[in-house]
């Protein structure tokens, strides 16, 4: 047998894996958690005012925001987004929701970097922050690829 044999049947092997992980990952509490509190969402005709309320708010929001602060509409563009999102967390079914949301995006961010790592410790693996504080490529950090 080849070495390019033993690796195809390797990537198959690993494949199949993955795709087993996959299924328990599905088949989890939390993916079920995070499909109930979504289908309680999106079947709530009260919240779904608020979600289309919400991107049309998000939409004036990003015109403005070619602009930034300079625009004339920018600040008060934004508090509405803002006005609009805590309308809608005062439902319980979305907290829940993002709450599901938030630590099924934890559990499958912990399982990316264990696995980066299994295979290097120099992997870099992306933050889950949502919201970066900056650094890594392009934004004039040390991200060493220079």
């Amino acid at each position: 047998m080849s070495v390019t044999e033993t690796n195809t049947v390797d990537m198959a092997e690993l494949l199949t894996n993955a795709y087993e992980l996959g299924d328990m990952i599905n088949q989890s509490a939390a993916v079920s958690d995070y499909l109930y509190w979504k289908r309680r969402v999106e079947e709530d005709a009260d919240i779904q005012v608020l979600v289309k309320k919400l991107a049309a708010k998000k939409e004036l929001f990003d015109e403005t925001q070619r602009f930034g602060h300079f625009h004339p509409n920018y600040h008060e563009a934004k508090d509405k987004v803002t006005e609009v999102e805590v309308e809608l967390e005062q439902f319980e079914a979305v907290r829940r929701f993002k709450a599901a949301e938030k630590e099924l995006d934890d559990i499958l961010h912990q399982m990316s970097e264990t696995i980066a790592l299994a295979v290097s410790e120099s992997i870099k693996v992306p933050s889950n922050d949502p919201n970066p504080k900056g650094g890594g490529c392009g934004s004039g950090g040390s991200c060493g690829c220079g």
